[in-house]
């Protein structure tokens, strides 16, 4: 049973399974509807625009003014949007304006919870009509429910929110210290190199520290091209070993395979670096266990008599540019075994690359350690939504009480 079941009228369903004081209302009853209108974007305007995707742009005017729900009616059909104060509305979304005994913030978590896009009519241009958002049934708690549940889902929220700029920091962070490592290194002492301090030397790379060398990519580690198998040796049953035809099984770090091969051709080991090099060039993740890679993959495997694994991971995130460039160059977005074993980067001595991937290791853990935290928060607001929006958990003795008193689910 589906999210939207549970909440829409059934004639054959009992109206005293409704949560004490609720009632089932259709949402026009309690929201009106119009379109929005077609914006005039201006390069330094005043006024957000909002569209089916979200803010789109600025303008010089506004014909909205308070708080209004949006739903995208075109294109990213079905989201849904809370807005406030003086703004422009754009004719792809439906603006919904509360009436007496709702709060909009409310109406916002219900609609996102029962994901509207799930029933967008499957037309050459995916559309949600008005009538239907008028005509959608839901179950209304009274309005000093309706304000607690939303006071409790926007705190969870405040805290996502929170933990995203964090996480935006760290990267932030992250950017500037490969800037300077990749660049200028850290000696002994734990410094940053300048120039004022220590020596450097020019190179086809630039400025670099004195005692690092340029090297090509194919001098210090082992690439493998990938190779497609016939698609009648895949399976996705998980027999033979992990396949990954392309970087379509990426995520941040790992890949997340779907497909298995019992006889592979090219393998990935342990460690190494997956790259991207064909359209679209340059995603990166790194071999979590052996795989085998088809064509749209290589890896590059740090021979370490010469380089640490790490230091070539942060090294290639950094120099990634330069192989997209060279991939972009082509008439087939790709790159070939030549582009990536001529590419050249700079090799500090291995105790130094030790240090430098250190660092970089403790600020990827942080980052990591708040996207997990920000995974929890995620998993305690839907279980809210299922919980509190459905009537299933009360809050009236939180009414004149703490949130904190909410089970976190």
């Amino acid at each position: 049973m589906d999210r939207f079941t549970k909440l829409k009228d059934k004639k054959t369903e009992n109206e005293a399974n409704l949560p004490d004081g609720w009632k089932r209302v259709r949402l026009g009853e309690i929201l009106s509807f119009r379109n929005g209108k077609s914006p005039q974007i201006v390069d330094g305007g005043m006024y957000p625009i909002y569209g089916s995707n979200g803010l789109i742009g600025f303008t010089n005017d506004y014909f909205l003014n308070g708080v209004f729900l949006l739903v995208g009616r075109v294109g990213a059909s079905g989201e849904t949007h809370l807005v406030s104060g003086k703004v422009w509305a754009s004719d792809n979304c439906l603006i919904g304006e509360c009436k007496s005994d709702t709060t909009p913030v409310f109406i916002y978590y219900l609609l996102k919870y029962l994901d509207l896009k799930k029933f967008i009519t499957q037309t050459a241009q995916p559309l949600i009509t008005q009538s239907f958002v008028s005509n959608l049934q839901i179950i209304l708690p009274p309005l000093p429910e309706q304000r607690k549940i939303a006071e409790i889902l926007e705190t969870v929220d405040n805290a996502i929110e929170k933990t995203d700029r964090i996480i935006e920091k760290y990267k932030r962070i992250k950017q500037g210290l490969m800037q300077d490592l990749l660049t200028k290194g850290i000696d002994e002492n734990g410094q940053i190199r300048s120039e004022e301090i220590h020596r450097f030397k020019d190179s086809p790379l630039g400025r670099i520290p004195e005692e690092w060398e340029v090297v090509e990519l194919g001098e210090i580690s082992f690439i493998t091209m990938g190779q497609s198998p016939s698609s009648s040796l895949v399976n996705k049953n998980g027999k033979g070993m992990a396949f990954l035809q392309g970087n379509a099984e990426f995520t941040n770090k790992y890949p997340s395979p779907t497909n298995w091969i019992k006889n592979p051709l090219k393998i990935a080991n342990k460690g190494s670096i997956l790259i991207s090099v064909r359209a679209p060039v340059g995603a990166l993740n790194l071999a979590d266990t052996q795989y085998c890679i088809g064509r749209g993959l290589a890896s590059i495997e740090a021979n370490s008599n010469f380089v640490d694994s790490y230091f070539l991971w942060y090294s290639m995130q950094f120099f990634i540019d330069k192989l997209v460039k060279l991939g972009q160059g082509s008439t087939f977005e790709a790159i070939g075994s030549n582009e990536l074993k001529t590419l050249s980067i700079p090799l500090p001595p291995l105790p130094e690359q030790h240090r430098i991937a250190s660092i970089l290791s403790q600020i990827d853990e942080a980052i990591e350690k708040e996207k997990k935290y920000k995974e929890k928060l995620e998993r305690i607001k839907q279980g809210l939504m299922e919980d509190l929006l459905t009537g299933k958990v009360r809050v009236n003795h939180l009414i004149e009480g703490s949130i904190e008193d909410v089970p976190q689910t």
